[in-house]
């Protein structure tokens, strides 16, 4: 069969690469199938593109992937609306962490036939193959689907997890325009070097309240599984810096040492950045880091607030994040320091103790701001949202609530929402004058250099 894939555009000039949908583009494409990819997050491609582009070429399937955000929502109902208006309109199936916690309000909302709920390498491979032999869905585990009879949404019962991660096959970068993707900046990054994101591993081992991660437990790739992908994005697309967008490639000490000597074992000499526990950020293990390539650490921190840190579920304490990021610093990885703000009962007091700590540690790798949290459906907050009334479902949260990821969604404060977004407004604009002073002083020191000093490397005050 013919399938599309659809990458959708997300406004950004350079965009990330859609990994899940590569993915799922190699599954279909070794079970048999010819995949495309219509690749609007690169080429900016207004909707009614679609609806042409579907009206002058024949699929079978048409397929787009989406997270729980705002954007994300409103970009799929469009999209969706275009699919929905072509003269040839394929099998329309939708997945990803949007769809998975309420797909009957998906279907519904978009007319998609089919959500893929989880991890879906398996359950397409399936879909696809019942839907070409003419059989019934619900045999498949892991979807959902509008009975055509009853008008009953069908939902099967989940599919399990792959648990040998290292056989899943590599996402099919041929397929995309790859030489777009590589000039994705990320923190302390060079200019002349070529970004890639790829995983190295499925999960998390932690279950913090505001988290809509479905899938239970950790499965991590082993060591020579992750250097062939970086070996092949090194040979074929010459990348030197890896974005691992795992939930946490930090998921232990051992682990974490263990990947970082065999990326010094096969003298790898590239830079990587990743996601990491700062319960786990001890001196010889980030040295060992520095040592292996990782120049960039982003830590889920969230509040500077024991109470709210136990409430949250993060299994960090204070004494540990200040721990951790002083360690990182000492180490000269730089830490990404990211904090929520407005979970259950947090305060004025609380934000200004977030907003001190970064004033302190914050290192001006990028633009550091604090969000509202958000309860995204499938997260322990959302169903605690909908018990005491503060959020009645999905229809809710995404047509009245969730109209801005900077904006509060649920207020779980004692405050009035004015009183919360008034404080974010302080505490943000705190922040963003000091990462440009920051910026300012670079820059005039860099002319300082130039012309005191006749610094021959300088390249310019505008960026290039």
């Amino acid at each position: 069969m013919k399938i599309l894939l659809i990458a959708y555009d997300n406004d950004s000039h350079v965009s990330f690469f859609p990994l899940s949908l590569a993915y799922i583009a190699s599954a279909c494409r070794a079970a048999g199938h010819e995949v495309r990819i219509y690749s609007q997050d690169v080429y900016h491609w207004p909707n009614s593109h679609i609806t042409n582009f579907l009206d002058s070429n024949k699929f079978d399937v048409v397929g787009i992937g989406v997270i729980g955000g705002y954007y994300q929502y409103r970009k799929l109902l469009g999209l969706s609306g275009a699919i929905n208006a072509s003269r040839q309109r394929p099998l329309f199936i939708i997945g990803g962490h949007g769809p998975s916690p309420e797909p009957e309000y998906f279907l519904r909302k978009t007319g998609a036939d089919v959500v893929i709920i989880g991890e879906g390498e398996k359950t397409i491979v399936e879909l696809l193959e019942k839907y070409e032999a003419g059989e019934d869905l619900s045999s498949v585990r892991g979807i959902a689907f509008i009975d055509s009879v009853f008008k009953m949404c069908v939902k099967t019962p989940p599919r399990e997890l792959i648990k040998d991660i290292d056989g899943i096959l590599l996402p099919a970068w041929d397929l995309f325009p790859m030489e777009h993707y590589v000039l994705l900046r990320g923190p302390c990054i060079a200019a002349r070097e070529r970004y890639m994101s790829l995983l190295s591993g499925r999960g998390c081992l932690f279950r913090c309240n505001f988290c809509y991660r479905m899938d239970k437990g950790l499965r991590v790739r082993s060591p020579e599984s992750i250097i062939e992908e970086m070996l092949i994005l090194r040979e074929r697309y010459s990348v030197s810096y890896f974005d691992f967008r795992d939930e946490l490639l930090m998921n232990s000490e051992q682990r974490t040492s263990d990947l970082c000597n065999a990326f010094l074992a096969e003298k790898l000499n590239v830079k990587w950045i990743c996601c990491g526990r700062l319960n786990f950020a001890k001196p010889a293990l980030l040295k060992l880091m520095k040592k292996a390539g990782c120049v960039f650490i982003h830590y889920g921190i969230e509040s500077l607030d024991d109470k709210t840190l136990k409430i949250m579920k993060k299994a960090l304490t204070v004494k540990q994040i200040i721990e951790g990021v002083e360690n990182t610093l000492v180490a000269g990885i730089s830490p990404g320091l990211n904090i929520i703000f407005g979970n259950i009962g947090e305060t004025a007091e609380i934000l200004q103790r977030d907003i001190d700590f970064l004033l302190k540690y914050d290192d001006h790798a990028q633009l550091r701001t604090i969000r509202p949290v958000t309860p995204y459906p499938g997260s322990p907050l959302y169903y605690y949202a909908i018990e005491k009334g503060l959020l009645e479902g999905p229809e809710d949260f995404y047509e009245r609530k969730h109209i801005n990821s900077d904006l509060l969604s649920v207020n779980f404060t004692n405050m009035s929402d004015e009183e919360v977004h008034g404080l974010l407004f302080k505490a943000n604009k705190t922040l963003i004058e000091r990462y440009h002073s920051d910026q300012q002083a670079k820059t005039t020191e860099a002319a300082r250099k130039l012309y005191l000093e006749k610094d021959a490397s300088f390249r310019g005050f505008r960026p290039v």
